[in-house]
């Protein structure tokens, strides 16, 4: 009778499991419905638009840049309607390519009547932009990718939409994200894998890969992306495309929904995507307005400094080629090093700088930030939802028992200097928890200690930016999941706090490819090897560099991107 009843408990649990399955692959098909019957009606509008307008000029509109738009725009020559049906049009050609919509905003028809009815027109006049799954907008999802999100519409719009309607802008598309949002690739199970529009065997990055995929792929014009350890920096690096992650506080986000929302040291901060660094300037002079200021008092008031901008004056700018931790693909060391050269003749001043113990920030800073409790509240957001496959190695590694985790940590953590070091050591402290409070706010000093340490470092060298690496080109799908410790070169200046930007300077050549035979990274380990197979296939592939400012900079680090930019397309 026992085994019995043990034989039905079993077989209980086991349908209850099938049914909780079921429950949620149903919700998932829902929203997937959902977001199908948005697309068709977009479709459909578009279609209708084209019977009114046969004549217009598609490719035209698509190929101007934002600054030149905006200004046919605010003149007249150029209708916002005629634009909004052009990059709605565009949008969906690009999702069927890459599946980077997550959902259509029909409001946007709306809105387009309310500004044209209006005598002021903002910055952003009848410019059309899209958003990142997870800022907030009204009678909208914000979804993160996972399914206990499926419920729960927004109630208003978050402040960043509703200064950039005020600016004139129309938000259209939400733009598809990983589970969780933490991943540097592009897929959860509800709406599936995006897709690279420049390659389709390509990941286009994340968290913001949404983003990249529409608007490398021409889609979208002008993209809000958000950055937590790199995730405007990497979408842009692997699209292709210009990317600011300002200090967080320049732009302050506040979660729209309770999901891996817990307060840290390291800040989430929103900012702008688009093809060209002006576009960049144009959008964050759009948003650092007095409707900002006064809908968030939070954010500091302080106005773009165009003059910071646009000034010309020669600059002392720090540069090194590695972090010491996770060496790049030759591509991208040729990059720096033809951008280092451009910028010297140029006649600024080039001055070496090595950043201070990064694998210590990487594993005792950044990853102990969000891995603090063991990873027990990252776990706790995949309740009543089935994990992507490409986040499962972090999430198994969560998952090893507490007891276990301490051990580990203790038994690997004087063997992470030697060479050779096995897989699991970057990993390490992933498991290696705060084990109270004293420990969490040593933590918390930790990071403010090392950014003082930075600042003396930057300011004895009396450097205004630096010019270093960023991740790419880009990964295969499915390998951002095995190297998550790869994001050194990005992470760092989350965990500092201070404005970066990513610039696309090269491509993939076929030479780059001949030497990636040769790359043998820090010490030929696995994870060395791995890095090589997700890079590989790249020919023709952006290649981009990371440009850097103090907190509170984002003008001059937009003008150092700005120089950047015209030095390459000069070469």
């Amino acid at each position: 009778s026992t085994l019995t009843l043990l034989g039905g408990s079993v077989a209980a649990m086991v349908v209850w499991k099938w049914l909780g399955k079921k429950m949620i692959q149903k919700k998932m098909e829902e929203a997937r419905r959902t977001r199908d019957e948005g697309l068709k009606k977009m479709a459909k509008a578009v279609q209708q638009f084209r019977e009114q307008v046969p004549s217009a000029h598609t490719d035209a509109i698509l190929s101007l840049p934002l600054l030149a738009l905006t200004e046919r725009l605010r003149e007249g020559s150029l209708s916002p309607k005629t634009v909004l049906y052009t990059y709605l049009e565009k949008a969906l050609e690009v999702n069927q390519q890459t599946n980077c919509l997550r959902h259509f905003i029909p409001e946007c028809e709306e809105q387009l009547q309310e500004i044209e009815q209006k005598k002021e027109k903002g910055l952003l006049y009848g410019i059309p932009i899209s958003i990142k799954d997870h800022i907030g907008h009204k009678g909208h999802l914000s979804t993160c990718g996972l399914v206990q999100c499926l419920d729960t519409l927004m109630k208003e719009d978050s402040v960043l939409v509703k200064v950039l309607k005020r600016q004139g802008a129309i938000p259209f598309a939400m733009t598809n994200v990983p589970q969780s949002l933490f991943s540097y690739d592009c897929s959860n199970l509800i709406f599936g894998q995006t897709l690279n529009p420049l390659n389709h065997q390509k990941s286009p990055g994340g968290s913001s890969g949404g983003e990249g995929a529409l608007i490398a792929g021409g889609g979208s014009i002008l993209g809000i992306g958000s950055d937590i350890g790199g995730s405007i920096r990497l979408p842009s690096s692997f699209c292709g495309l210009c990317g600011l992650k300002p200090t967080a506080e320049r732009l302050r986000w506040v979660p729209s929904v309770d999901i891996c929302s817990c307060p840290t040291p390291v800040s989430c901060a929103l900012g702008p995507m688009a093809r060209d660094v002006d576009s960049l300037a144009l959008c964050m002079r759009a948003l650092l307005c007095e409707e900002m200021f006064r809908l968030d008092p939070t954010v500091p008031p302080i106005p773009f400094n165009g003059e910071v901008y646009c000034s010309s004056t020669p600059l002392r700018v720090g540069y090194y080629d590695t972090d010491g931790y996770f060496p790049l693909p030759p591509c991208v060391q040729r990059a720096l090093k033809e951008t280092r050269s451009a910028l010297q003749a140029a006649g600024h001043q080039l001055v070496p700088f090595s950043p201070p113990r990064i694998p210590y920030v990487m594993t005792e800073l950044f990853l102990k930030t969000f891995f603090a409790d063991g990873g027990r509240a990252w776990l706790d957001v995949f309740t009543g939802d089935i994990v992507d496959p490409s986040l499962k190695p972090q999430v198994n590694l969560c998952k090893i028992p507490r007891p276990v985790k301490k051990l580990l940590a203790l038994l690997l953590k004087p063997l992470r200097l030697i060479k050779a070091t096995p897989l699991l050591l970057k990993d390490v402290t992933i498991v290696s928890t705060c084990r109270s409070v004293k420990e969490m706010w040593n933590h918390h000093y930790q990071i403010q200690a090392y950014r003082s340490e930075f600042i003396t470092r930057w300011k004895e060298l009396h450097l205004d930016v630096v010019l270093c690496p960023v991740l790419g080109p880009a990964f295969t799908p499915g390998y951002p999941g095995k190297l998550l410790t790869a994001i050194s070169s990005t992470m760092l200046y989350n965990v500092l706090n201070f404005p970066a930007g990513v610039v696309p300077v090269s491509t993939v050549t076929e030479a780059d490819e001949e030497e990636l035979k040769l790359y043998q990274g820090c010490c030929e380990d696995p994870w060395d090897r791995t890095l090589k197979q997700a890079v590989s296939g790249a020919v023709g592939m952006p290649v981009a560099v990371q440009c850097v400012a103090l907190p509170w900079q984002e003008e001059l680090c937009l003008r150092f991107m700005k120089e950047v930019e015209t030095l390459s397309r000069e070469e």
